[in-house]
């Protein structure tokens, strides 16, 4: 009983992990967008910095893939010991 109680939090982290993946990319595209913008409308050189600063440290973020990863490998190993 605990490993199907173990197995569902661990599908349901790899869920919300995913959801938020997915808003995490849709986010560094708005954010792209919104400096190219800003560069054609020719903004402020200090809203330009600080734009780029915002889509670097969003790019450099990288810390819930490896959840995700070490994650799905826990489910798997769930599935595996289940199986035997």
């Amino acid at each position: 009983m605990a490993t199907l109680r173990n197995l569902k939090i661990k599908t349901g982290t790899c869920k919300r992990i995913v959801k938020e993946l997915h808003s995490y990319e849709k986010e560094v595209e708005r954010e792209a967008a919104k400096t190219a913008d800003m560069k054609e409308k020719g903004a402020d050189p200090y809203d330009l910095k600080q734009q780029a600063e915002l889509e670097e440290s969003n790019q450099k973020e990288g810390t819930e893939i490896e959840e995700a990863k070490s994650t799905i490998v826990e489910v798997e190993q769930l599935f595996q010991t289940t199986e035997a």
